[in-house]
């Protein structure tokens, strides 16, 4: 059976990827890039957070044999190194021995990604705007951002991958009498900042985790790189006493990093370059619906569900869209209809659950973490999950190292454990009976009712 026409529209991460497993089913696979080729000029600081790769992302990227490329510019992160206020330092693993997620830079990915793209015969152009799509005739208007010439592609089967803001969705949006779309900002932004490598490429924090200073109503993190400087990102308020508006001097900026992360400061030595160089950015959450356009069309990874990074599961579940895909195209045996219909169906609830999960999660990051009360709670889940495995799995474990659990179910088993959890941190002295038999046994009764 002849494959379709494939038009992608966005070379990111997940258009890139996608493209991939279209190529190799035989697909004749064509992107359209509204940027230039990042691969030939230097990345615009200040507007990437470093990416978390978890076991869903990893999935995608092994079904297509590329997690062993894409190793060689992973670095493992085993937990979350705490930078208290008070100067000192405790660190908490992500799960049970071996499990670990991995730093990468959003750019390497990236260019990685379209490198393995080209090789599998995929053919990508470079600073075409996509302008308006016709859905009569399945064409798609794109201008070319440096000469402004025009030009009309006829896509059989057509993606759109160019991220929270885009183009796609609006003219699908635009021309759809139901569509339903959601745009949530939360009111902190973020800014990126650097803490360079010592000499001879030295980490001068703890190579293998994630860095985190919380504060409360903010926070600071740090994920290392593969030339051993760290990516900082300073999540803070728009506007209030401490803020990005409030901070409007180099003097501000100075004594404010001084006194909130003090053990940062020594490392940071263009701290006040990159605070007033680097750009501040929101986060956006967008929900939208519907996704899908007969056999023909589908919005995917941001573009269909852009979420906040507190999770780290934006790109892994942009690529566990491409899995999910790739299995229903055997499911259904090239039948897009159906593939597409049954897409929406599966990956809708689960897109909306990791955007809930991800708000509530910076919550937890900049709030919880240091909070003692909150670390006794992890730290009896850890010790009943070790013991009843098959009873409790902790939240942040179905989501991040348990790709056979749905985000949709995650965030279910989560808000039911959360309540057992509440209960039984209730429990009077808890802090020094939470070891005893009778704890044990209240939690497995609350499970079973």
């Amino acid at each position: 059976m002849k494959k379709k026409e494939t038009v992608i529209i966005g070379a990111g991460l997940v258009g890139s990827l996608l493209s991939i497993y279209l190529s190799k089913r035989g697909y004749p696979v064509k992107i359209y890039e509204r940027r230039g080729d990042m691969r030939k000029a230097e990345m615009i600081a200040g507007r990437s957070i470093n990416l978390a790769l978890s076991d869903r992302g990893i999935n995608a990227l092994e079904e297509v044999g590329l997690m062993d490329e894409i190793r060689k510019i992973c670095i493992p992160m085993h937990g979350r190194f705490m930078h208290n206020a008070d100067g000192s330092t405790a660190y908490q693993p992500y799960g049970k021995e071996g499990q670990f997620i991995n730093s990468v830079s959003r750019g390497d990915l990236n260019k990685k990604l379209i490198d393995l793209a080209e090789a599998n015969g995929v053919e990508i152009k470079f600073n075409e705007k996509c302008e308006s799509i016709d859905w009569n005739k399945n064409e798609i208007l794109f201008e070319n951002v440096l000469t402004e010439h025009r030009t009309t592609i006829n896509g059989q089967l057509i993606f759109g991958s160019d991220g929270a803001f885009a183009a796609s969705r609006l003219t699908h949006q635009l021309q759809h009498n139901l569509f339903q779309y959601n745009q949530y900002y939360i009111d902190a932004g973020y800014k990126e900042l650097t803490i360079p490598a010592g000499n001879d490429g030295e980490f001068l924090l703890e190579k293998n985790a994630l860095h985190i200073w919380p504060r409360g109503h903010y926070m600071m993190i740090a994920l290392p790189n593969m030339d051993g400087s760290f990516t900082c990102t300073l999540f803070f308020p728009f506007e209030g006493e401490k803020s990005f508006a409030s901070l409007d001097t180099k003097e501000k900026v100075q004594v404010f990093f001084e006194t909130e992360f003090a053990d940062a400061v020594p490392l940071m030595p263009t701290l006040l370059d990159d605070f007033f160089t680097n750009p501040t950015a929101g986060m956006v959450t967008v929900k939208c619906a519907p996704w899908i356009r007969d056999d023909k069309f589908a919005l995917i990874g941001d573009a269909a569900h852009a979420i906040v990074p507190f999770y780290g599961q934006g790109m892994n579940c942009g690529f566990e869209d491409c899995s999910v895909l790739n299995r229903l195209i055997d499911k259904y045996d090239e039948d897009w209809s159906a593939i597409l219909m049954e897409y929406q169906l599966l990956r809708k609830p689960d897109a909306d659950a990791i955007a809930d999960l991800a708000v509530n999660n910076f919550i937890e990051m900049r709030d919880k973490v240091a909070d003692p009360k909150f670390l006794l709670q992890k730290k009896i889940e850890a010790a009943f999950s070790n013991k009843y495995p098959e009873k409790w799995i902790p939240l942040y474990s179905q989501v991040t190292f348990s790709p056979q659990i749905r985000y949709s179910d995650a965030l279910i088993n989560g808000q039911k454990q959360e309540a057992i959890m509440q209960q039984i941190m209730a429990i009077p002295d808890i802090e020094n009976k939470w070891q005893d038999e009778a704890i044990e046994k209240m939690i497995l009764e609350k499970i079973n009712n």
